[in-house]
């Protein structure tokens, strides 16, 4: 009886070890220091260092590149899009192209639950006064959601993207995981050159806005234009003291614990 009594207390407890610790991410900086961006993901993907893997992906204007590493590697690696219901047409479009053109085998298109937007944004005017709190309901708490089955996710973020991200690491715990979960930012070192380069040599369609100067694409409501000298994040939350939508926050760069490689 008491070992019966023992058995059903561990089945009971909640397990609330951190997948991942700063010191892991430091150890797999050190670990792939050198080594080029598409290898790195061979090595990570092909063997599972990371356990369970997902990529969440705005299929905005440079979102082409990591989503044609990846899927070169292995097609099969879960895809997560936040549809918020307030992404311009044609991102949904390219969305779309994206998959059958990369062949993604696992696109997962993430929603709002439909009674919080009704409580929290019924007018869905939300954005317009608390984008916050439009960027919770509708992308932080869908994607948290989403995670639960996963210890890594893998994320298009690049250093020269904005100030808040110069000093982007590779591998970084996620800050709001209380299960530390890694992130991987594979691009982190890439420079615009770099990605055009890319999209050159594998011929790799452009999102059609991006002509139109929309260098970061999000909801409709919170992206412009972005000006010449900007950063490309620039026209994201224009007008407000806000530059990531909470699913990333901006990166400290006197954090010793996130070296850039």
């Amino acid at each position: 009886m008491a070992e019966v009594a023992r058995i059903a207390r561990a089945i009971d407890r909640i397990d609330l070890t951190p997948r991942f610790t700063a010191a892991d991410a430091v150890r797999l900086s050190n670990l792939f220091r050198g080594t080029d961006t598409p290898e790195m993901l061979r090595i990570l993907l092909g063997e599972r260092m990371l356990g369970e893997v997902a990529m969440v992906s705005s299929f905005g204007a440079e979102s082409a590149t990591l989503l044609h590493l990846v899927a070169s590697i292995d097609p099969s690696v879960p895809v997560l899009f936040l549809d918020t219901g307030k992404h311009f047409p044609e991102t949904l479009a390219y969305r779309d192209q994206l998959a059958e053109l990369l062949g993604l085998k696992d696109l997962r298109i993430l929603r709002p639950d439909a009674e919080v937007l009704a409580q929290r944004d019924a007018t869905e005017l939300r954005w317009s006064y608390d984008p916050d709190g439009c960027c919770e309901i509708r992308k932080v708490i869908p994607l948290e959601k989403a995670m639960r089955g996963f210890d890594a996710s893998i994320t298009g973020r690049k250093a020269f993207q904005a100030s808040t991200r110069n000093a982007l690491p590779r591998f970084e715990i996620d800050a709001a995981d209380v299960f530390g979960r890694l992130k991987v930012n594979p691009l982190a070192s890439w420079t615009r050159d770099d990605i055009e380069a890319y999209f050159a040599a594998h011929d790799l369609p452009r999102h059609p806005l991006e002509a139109q100067g929309y260098l970061s694409i999000g909801c409709s409501p919170c992206t412009t234009m972005v000006k010449p000298g900007e950063d490309p994040r620039a026209g994201r939350w224009r007008g407000w003291e806000k530059t990531e939508c909470g699913i990333h926050t901006p990166v400290d760069d006197g954090d010793p614990n996130l070296p850039m490689f």
